[in-house]
């Protein structure tokens, strides 16, 4: 592994794996019923077994099943920096269920645009 490598963060399938196993196992349910309610694929379930690494989708849909956070499987080299204000305000627009997708996208479009303005040239005193 590079250095460049080390200090970005990676998804570490096994404990999101296992965590999933434990929570199932909590509820007395099969991998197969797993899969029912949190609408994934058994295949999916089955690739996890093996170690491989779930798509977006499934990671999302299997978060939510599990009250799981995904934050809590990133792995790093423990220098990691807080998320920039963009990325953050994208989150928090796009979870807003009073906006169709196409006024968040606008409205990013206009948040983006003036932070980076404002960032720029700074506050007008």
């Amino acid at each position: 592994m590079t250095g460049q490598e080390s200090s970005r963060g990676r998804f570490d399938a096994d404990a999101f794996f296992a965590a999933l196993d434990s929570q199932r196992q909590a509820r007395s349910q099969t991998w197969k019923e797993v899969a029912s309610e949190a609408g994934v694929s058994a295949s999916t379930l089955s690739r996890m077994a093996q170690g491989k690494r779930p798509d977006v989708d499934s990671l999302a849909a299997l978060t939510a099943w599990a009250g799981l956070s995904v934050n809590d499987f990133v792995r790093g080299d423990g220098a990691s920096s807080p998320a920039e204000p963009l990325a953050m305000i994208s989150t928090y627009i796009r979870q807003d269920r009073h906006l169709s997708r196409e006024a968040a996208t606008a409205l990013e479009e206009v948040v983006r645009t003036t932070y980076r303005r404002l960032r720029k040239e700074g506050p007008r005193v």
